[in-house]
């Protein structure tokens, strides 16, 4: 196991994630349902961001090739999308969306795209396309896999996280999480432009 490629893996999705500022999102939209429904809700929106994020790491390496997207460009447009995202967790904004009442929260907002969202999609693709080799696409996948354990956990008891921890101690925590996916996302754009100036287009 390439246990370097599980961390990185695991500590990036898990900051973009941020199980802990989803808590307040999620009982807010499930605040109807029974215990029993809320716990399903979890579930079910943990697996269709699983299913989003496992698509894109089977196929997004080939959409890129295919459109003819070179990685270093690939991790300037990640390290940029996952700035704004986590300019987003460290001002405290919102983009809590409307939602047609008979539609499934567990799927839309909740799976994708407040779960597998745009950061977490592209964070993905740059993480296989960083790592070829079959044993460290493995470790990219169980830290991935990891950290939506972690978002399970987090929303599969989110009343008693919720009742536990005071909504600033909530925020205090995603922004310190936006703070590190800031290093994260300038990290990307600084290893993008070391590879260009390697391959001498500096």
């Amino acid at each position: 196991m390439a246990w370097r490629t599980f961390g990185q893996s695991f500590v990036t999705l898990l900051v973009i994630l941020d199980p802990l500022g989803n808590i307040p999102l999620f009982l807010a939209l499930t605040r109807e349902y029974e215990l029993r429904a809320r716990s399903r809700a979890a579930y079910v929106a943990v697996l269709v961001a699983g299913a989003v994020l496992a698509g894109f790491a089977a196929f997004g390496s080939a959409l890129i090739r295919y459109l003819s997207i070179s990685l270093e460009s690939l991790m300037v447009a990640g390290g940029v999308l996952l700035f704004l995202v986590a300019l987003d967790m460290l001002r405290g904004a919102n983009s809590l969306v409307l939602i047609p009442e008979d539609a499934s929260v567990a799927l839309v907002p909740l799976g994708t795209p407040f779960l597998a969202g745009p950061g977490a999609i592209v964070a993905t693709i740059v993480l296989t396309r960083q790592h070829p080799g079959v044993i460290e696409r493995l470790a990219v996948v169980a830290g991935a896999a990891v950290a939506l354990l972690v978002v399970l956990a987090a929303l599969r008891f989110a009343s008693l996280l919720g009742r536990l921890l005071r909504p600033s101690a909530i925020h205090f925590l995603t922004r310190i999480m936006g703070l590190l996916l800031t290093a994260i996302a300038v990290q990307l754009v600084a290893d993008a432009i070391q590879r260009w100036l390697r391959q001498g287009l500096g």
